[in-house]
């Protein structure tokens, strides 16, 4: 029990900075202005739905993913790890970094329907959340290792339904500044996940078959 809480946790803390529900918050409330209560609240809700069943998607068919393309767990962590930096290093400087560009949310406002995208897709789930989810698949090897990282997606995502429920307080009591510098926040301690995932993937390609045995034989070779 201690440990599918520990890696739920740990997938918890993972994903949360890169998928940043409070980030989304002025996308929400600038996408929903002028909208009902009970449209903004559906919005909200298929949106987290819709975040759910994409990081759920690639958790469970990351290992297909992996073993389909031959790619090895250390090569994942460190590509995971590259794409994770770039977002994080974005994410301090907000204003001159945006997943969403301005004539996308000119025509999300026209859109009946905002939940999968802008929203859902790349918003709360872009590829940095994907990454994220498929090197802890890439750690996990059997069941009860990929049900806890399911419970720590899903914590993500309640998260996510909270701030965009609560999203004009959070709005009025942080303001414009005190988003920023979550956002800033947010950003720094990604960037330290990101490396850990690099160390990490060149820590387990050094210690694989791959890098040892060619290193043994060509010692090897030169003692003869």
């Amino acid at each position: 029990m201690t440990g599918v809480i520990e890696i739920a946790l740990l997938t918890f803390l993972a994903l949360l900075p890169i998928s940043n529900p409070f980030s989304t918050v002025p996308l929400y409330l600038s996408l929903t202005k002028g909208h009902t209560k009970e449209w903004s609240n559906q919005q909200a809700l298929k949106a987290v739905l819709f975040m759910a069943g994409i990081l759920l998607t690639f958790l469970w068919s990351g290992a297909i993913i992996i073993e389909f393309f031959g790619i090895s767990i250390p090569a994942i962590r460190v590509a995971g790890g590259l794409i994770i930096m770039k977002v994080g290093f974005g994410m301090l400087s907000p204003k001159e970094t945006d997943v969403i560009s301005d004539e996308a949310k000119q025509e999300s406002k026209s859109k009946s329907d905002i939940s999968f995208t802008p929203l859902a897709m790349p918003s709360l789930s872009g590829p940095g959340s994907i990454s994220v989810v498929i090197s802890m698949a890439a750690s996990a090897d059997n069941l009860p290792g990929y049900l806890s990282i399911s419970l720590g997606v899903l914590a993500v995502v309640v998260v996510a339904w909270l701030a965009m429920r609560g999203a004009p307080y959070i709005a009025k009591f942080l303001g414009v500044t005190g988003l920023d510098a979550l956002t800033r926040i947010m950003g720094f301690i990604l960037i330290c996940i990101a490396f850990q995932f690099v160390l990490d993937g060149f820590g387990g390609y050094i210690e694989s078959d791959r890098f040892i045995q060619p290193v043994i034989e060509k010692i090897q070779t030169i003692i003869k």
